[in-house]
């Protein structure tokens, strides 16, 4: 037996000098940074100083959102050069939902972005409904439309309170998450989880809304409007946090489409695309609300976008309040009445011997699309793009599933973002990205 000793590794045991079982590590480390010494470094460099080092930040850090890891090459204060590492997740979602039916991957999606359990949801199941062909009820709709938004303002509720602690305060923490509780004890009333929801179902939404479903979300958007004034006060003309965010991190327009940035990021940067404009799904079309931009492409601009879409997020919500209670509502079923294509109601299911049998062959075999559809769909996650392409090969589980995470999409950007910056501003550029390794660990 022979034992090897390797940099940056443990003490590796084989015994086969030719058996590489148990070597990845040390190889991928060591890939890892041969790429970074001769990774071509775009920032104008002075005379190397003495104080040159190799830095690694994560991937058991709470500053890198998850399990991201970032290995930095240092002159002094000043990043050189930086190279990404992800798959510390190891989730393989694409390959699991090759072997589940459309509905048994449902709570895989709640997995990925998990600040925003409703938006992987709803994307999951408009792109399944496309491939086969399902039409949702109206009340579906508008239900799915109310939840994202409220799965919106939520995602943004973490990212502002960590943003903010990471720069160095905590107060606007604390006032986020407890608004971050309202919205769990909505989703607690109306899907009956508070975290991991799984609400919706091919074909429409597991629940209609409860009256006090209602009533807790309008109490919330009416006491949360006056907040978001109140927080604006607080950091919008706030020196310490404009000096740590203003020009830091900064971006143009063609950098941020050469990058592959969406979502907020690259609203942030003049980019006035919104898929819930310009795709319209579900009923955005019927709704009014105005897409937020900045111009200045920097830390401060991204955090402009975000709390001014939380504002035009409770636009949406007061609007589909109003047609799912009152004189404008909305009624009539909430899951499509095909046996095929949607799961039968409980009632059904425990008083009659068809609605059984529905659900036992929705369970087992599921939705069966055409063989040979393709689809892709897209929809304005609040992270950014989330997108799945479809490959139907006639069975009740997907030939191929492929997903277009907005975190993965916008980790690309991060290392441009690193080079040339400082050390001590790391932190705010990976909060200001507002990656989430769930769904870039795909």
């Amino acid at each position: 037996m022979e034992i090897k000793n390797r940099p940056f590794a443990v003490d590796t045991v084989r015994q086969d000098p030719d058996d590489e079982t148990f070597t990845f590590w040390p190889r991928h480390n060591e890939a890892l940074y041969k790429r970074l010494e001769s990774k071509h470094v775009h920032i104008e460099q002075g005379d190397p100083l003495e104080a040159e080092m190799t830095l690694n930040i994560g991937p058991q850090h709470p500053a890198t959102h998850g399990v991201l890891r970032v290995v930095v090459k240092l002159d002094g204060e000043n990043i050189r050069t930086a190279v990404l590492d992800i798959g510390y997740l190891h989730r393989g979602l694409e390959k699991f939902a090759e072997v589940k039916t459309f509905q048994e991957f449902m709570p895989y999606t709640d997995r990925m972005d998990y600040m925003s359990p409703y938006n992987s949801n709803v994307a999951w199941c408009l792109s399944v409904e496309k491939l086969a062909n399902i039409e949702v009820p109206q009340r579906a709709q508008w239900i799915r439309t109310m939840m994202c938004e409220c799965a919106r303002i939520s995602a943004h509720l973490l990212w502002i309170g960590t943003m903010v602690m990471d720069a160095g305060a905590l107060s606007v923490f604390l006032w986020t998450f407890k608004y971050r509780e309202e919205l769990y004890s909505i989703f607690d009333e109306v899907a009956g989880a508070r975290f991991t929801v799984s609400h919706s179902r091919i074909g429409g939404v597991a629940f209609d809304v409860s009256p006090t479903a209602l009533d807790l979300i309008q109490r919330f958007c009416d006491n949360f409007q006056n907040d978001i004034a109140d927080w604006k006060k607080l950091l919008n003309r706030n020196r310490i946090w404009i000096d740590r965010n203003k020009d830091i991190g900064t971006l143009s327009a063609e950098e941020c489409l050469d990058l592959g940035f969406t979502g907020p990021n690259l609203r942030a940067c003049g980019i006035d695309y919104d898929i819930r404009i310009f795709e319209p799904y579900l009923k955005y079309d019927e709704v009014e609300f105005d897409v937020p931009m900045r111009t200045e492409g920097d830390s401060l601009a991204r955090y402009f976008v975000r709390v001014e879409e939380m504002e035009q997020s409770l636009r949406i919500i007061r609007q589909c309040l109003d047609r799912l209670r009152g004189p404008n509502e909305v009624k009539g079923p909430i899951r499509a009445d095909n046996a095929k294509h949607a799961y039968a109601s409980k009632d059904e299911v425990y008083y009659s011997m068809e609605g059984m049998i529905h659900d036992f062959l929705m369970t087992d075999v599921g939705v069966a699309p055409p063989d040979g559809v393709e689809v892709y769909h897209a929809t304005e996650a609040p992270k950014g793009e989330l997108g799945f392409f479809l490959a139907s090969d006639g069975t009740g589980s997907p030939w191929r599933m492929k997903i277009n995470s907005p975190s993965f999409c916008n980790l690309q950007g991060l290392e441009h973002l690193l080079e040339g910056a400082m050390v001590a501003d790391t932190v705010v550029l990976i909060g200001s990205i507002d990656p989430v390794m769930g769904e870039a660990d795909k």
